[in-house]
């Protein structure tokens, strides 16, 4: 098709008008935005020469996969380019080192169960290996935060997340914990497993004609947060899971793969009131002052719960 048809005078003037932009009433800032999103998307159209039925196609395709949005946005890298975003402008910033942030997915749920310095996750019905997780809070310098706040949700051993897996309890592997005096939290919980995209849904559909997967590896994730502090969305990755550094939500980083020690020693195993071994993870968590108090809080984005 014609390299100028986007930038004749007929679109042109089509795209002021249904962006709005030759009207005074509205959003400026909305209408520059829709602007530049329809002429990209016209422009898109005349190099490929769509045709009609592939447009409507994938239109209907939009309409049927509104359900899995959450899932095909970080699947194509969306999420994660907003993360490359926000690392840029730290750095621009110069904010150095710290907890690296990574995406935060769908499946979060407010209102988990709360208390000071340690949880147990799960309720103990679930056969797994047992995981005992803990470290600080610190601020950049490392000094330890106290009362910092420490929000933890993962998939069970069938890659299942309690409120979206009717066949959980109620904030099953979901609590929030305060830490202590020092700065410290420690949880008991289950090893999770990873999980994929359901089979043949829109994602999974999507992922294949672009020659993908959609498994994602074991992994748990967090929002922790603390005075005056810049709010931290991150989550780690179990080591060794097949699919570690081939994650469809592009969200595994190296900073965040703890190790995993198999603890089978009998005074661990006691002082951890167990009776067989288990998993340890250490992992401290270090945050960057916040510049306003907006920046103390997580995303408005909208959230199950």
């Amino acid at each position: 098709m014609s390299e100028d048809l986007v930038q004749s005078a007929e679109v042109q003037q089509l795209l002021d008008r249904a962006s709005g932009v030759d009207a005074e009433a509205g959003d400026p800032r909305l209408k520059q935005i829709m602007r530049r999103m329809l002429a990209d998307l016209f422009a898109t159209i005349d190099a490929f020469d769509i045709s009609e039925d592939e447009f409507w196609h994938a239109l209907h395709f939009a309409q049927q996969a509104a359900p899995e949005f959450g899932l095909i946005v970080p699947g194509i890298g969306l999420e994660r380019f907003l993360d490359i975003r926000a690392d840029r402008k730290a750095a621009a910033a110069g904010l150095e080192g710290g907890t690296p942030r990574t995406i935060e997915g769908p499946l979060y749920v407010a209102g988990a169960p709360r208390s000071v310095g340690e949880a147990r996750l799960d309720d103990g019905t679930e056969k797994g290996e047992v995981l005992i997780m803990h470290g600080r809070v610190l601020d950049i310098s490392g000094k330890p935060l106290a009362g910092a706040l420490v929000e933890v949700w993962h998939a069970n051993t069938a890659g299942g997340y309690s409120h979206f897996d009717p066949s959980q309890p109620a904030y099953n592997l979901r609590r929030q914990i305060e830490t202590d005096s020092e700065g410290r939290y420690k949880f008991r919980s289950i090893i999770p497993s990873g999980y994929s995209v359901p089979p043949g849904g829109s994602s999974d559909n999507l992922l294949t004609k672009l020659g993908r997967h959609g498994h994602r590896p074991a992994h748990i994730h967090f929002f922790v947060s603390a005075n005056k502090c810049l709010h931290l969305t991150t989550q780690i990755n179990i080591d060794g899971d097949p699919y570690l550094h081939d994650d469809f939500a592009f969200a595994t980083r190296d900073d965040l793969i703890p190790a995993v020690v198999r603890r089978e020693e009998t005074e661990a195993i006691v002082a951890n009131n167990l009776n067989e071994p288990f998993s340890e993870i250490e992992f401290d968590f270090i945050l960057h002052p916040a510049a306003s108090d907006a920046d103390t809080l997580a995303s408005t984005r909208p959230r199950a719960g």
